[in-house]
């Protein structure tokens, strides 16, 4: 028997940092199917390891799911934890896409981080894991690269 969520329904303070945030999972009632899951993130805040300014991405998540999908509130809850962490861009898309394919065991994972210029060069990084199944569908994440102004 899984263990129930242990933030849904509850009052759930932000966690502190995300080596300390729960990130939980529900049994996938869909669990013999091939499907696409996708969250989207488009106002993720960290901070600059060195200076300790703020840093923002857009980040889109897709998954292919098998026994377990990830619970929502738990995802939200985690991502925010990042907000007084420090950390380069590189580190925390590929931190999530790991900590995800961990807790969930996706039969297929990609993580897009579309990070805003922070020296006037964007940051874009991108991680994937696992095989995607033959006939799923994946549409494209619909974030256009950084123009600027122009």
């Amino acid at each position: 028997m899984p263990r129930p969520p242990r933030l849904l329904g509850k009052s759930s303070p932000l966690p502190v940092s995300p080596d300390q945030a729960l990130l939980d999972r529900v049994a996938n009632p869909h669990s013999d199917t091939d499907y696409l899951a996708r969250f989207a993130c488009p106002e993720f805040t960290c901070l600059c390891p060195i200076t300790g300014q703020p840093d923002f991405a857009h980040f889109v998540i897709d998954y292919v799911p098998g026994k377990w999908l990830v619970e929502s509130k738990s995802l939200k809850l985690y991502l925010a934890s990042f907000r007084n962490h420090g950390a380069f861009h590189e580190d925390c898309t590929v931190a999530i896409g790991k900590r995800l394919m961990k807790t969930i065991v996706p039969k297929w994972l990609r993580i897009g981080g579309y990070w805003y210029p922070r020296g006037g060069i964007p940051i874009d990084v991108f991680w994937q894991k696992g095989k995607l199944p033959a006939g799923v569908w994946v549409p494209d994440q619909g974030v256009a690269p950084y123009r600027g102004r122009g």
